[in-house]
């Protein structure tokens, strides 16, 4: 895994006087010859940047060329470090999934080529939702399905549901996938009329 850049930066309040300073701890074993020196910016704050192991965490603290050790207040967490009676700054460098925006480009296409379902009689909000669960989100998908498949997601469902008859849905979605919306609407009128 690459070691990501992360920026560590110290407010100018606690900084006041000092005009230089080293950012040491568990990445640098506490060594004064390799702590990451700190630059001083316009602002008053200091900063210095870092590659580190994502996964990784690690205790920190700054000291500066008054004397001082001192804390990032900014710090997500603190280590009591028992004998020292001091607590260390820590960080937990983030790892980012590399699958995340293919997953979320997948979802979106999904949602880009989603049909309303409720526009079939009998299907409304909830049970659409259940039938996208199930990947049948076009009018297409509900066409091919069978009464028997769509009788099961209504059952698995429970009683609210599976008193739904299904039968005529896929019949429905195939004139509503050509784009038929007046032999729709006779059907439609007709089934309401049956019932």
């Amino acid at each position: 895994m690459m070691a990501k850049k992360v920026t560590f930066t110290l407010p100018a309040d606690i900084v006041a006087e000092a005009s230089a300073g080293l950012l040491l701890g568990e990445f640098n074993n506490w060594d004064l010859q390799s702590g990451a020196s700190l630059k001083k910016q316009k602002d008053g704050s200091m900063k210095a940047i870092l590659a580190l192991e994502p996964g990784q965490t690690y205790q920190y603290r700054y000291l500066l060329n008054d004397g001082r050790w001192v804390n990032d207040q900014t710090s997500a967490d603190y280590a009591y470090v028992s004998g020292y009676h001091i607590e260390n700054c820590v960080i937990t460098v983030p790892v980012e999934a590399a699958t995340k925006p293919a997953k979320a480009k997948v979802v979106a296409d999904q949602v880009a080529q989603a049909d309303d379902l409720t526009k079939i009689e009998g299907i409304g909000k909830k049970i659409a939702e259940l039938l996208v669960a199930e990947k049948i989100v076009t009018f297409k998908d509900l066409s091919k399905a069978t009464a028997k498949k769509l009788k099961s997601i209504l059952d698995k469902a429970g009683s609210k549901f599976n008193v739904h008859n299904p039968a005529s849905w896929p019949k429905q979605a195939k004139i509503a996938a050509a784009g038929n919306w007046e032999e729709l609407d006779t059907l439609q009128k007709e089934l309401v009329a049956g019932k």
